[in-house]
């Protein structure tokens, strides 16, 4: 179990991330996430642990999506706004290891591209999108970790590929 979540932890940081503003919120669902699967879910059988653990994760982010929209409307309503500057230099420092200006840009320049247009897909066709393309789940995986039926996925995996493939057109070969 400790390995499978030491697998898992980076992948759903990652898509925690996207679907939330900043890394606290993230850190806090996957921690929340796990804490739960292992509750739950430590006594199923091996090869059960992804689907439920990322449908436990889903279910957090959710939670964690409607948190917000709580406490966004009531701070709107005490007229006070809230304030998450979260940037990281150690993460945005250039790699030493790749001498050429030009590619780091050029990099740099499709991955803010890439998670702006993955932050910006519904929630739902994120979880399609980060299970199917990065997790390698099937559709009937998919489908299980998302508490939805394999059409719905197929729908939502389609519509993510698609706006994905339009915001990133200048980047395809």
């Amino acid at each position: 179990l400790n390995l499978f979540l030491a697998d898992v932890e980076k992948r759903a940081f990652r898509m925690a991330r996207f679907a939330l503003d900043t890394d606290d919120q993230a850190l806090d669902c996957v921690q929340d996430a796990m804490l739960e699967f292992v509750r739950r879910y430590r006594d199923k059988p091996e090869q059960e642990w992804p689907p439920l653990f990322y449908r436990v994760l889903q279910s957090k982010t959710t939670d964690a999506h409607r948190r917000r929209s709580v406490r966004q409307r009531f701070m709107g309503w005490l007229g006070l706004a809230a304030d998450d500057d979260d940037s990281d230099p150690i993460q945005n420092a250039p790699d030493p290891r790749d001498a050429s200006p030009l590619r780091l840009l050029e990099q740099a320049q499709l991955g803010v591209q890439l998670e702006q247009a993955i932050a910006a897909l519904s929630v739902r066709q994120q979880q399609a999108f980060l299970l199917r393309s990065w997790e390698g789940f099937d559709v009937a995986e998919t489908a299980q970790a998302m508490g939805c039926s394999e059409g719905s996925v197929k729908t939502h995996y389609f519509r993510a590929v698609q706006a994905l493939r339009l915001k990133l057109e200048e980047y395809r070969p």
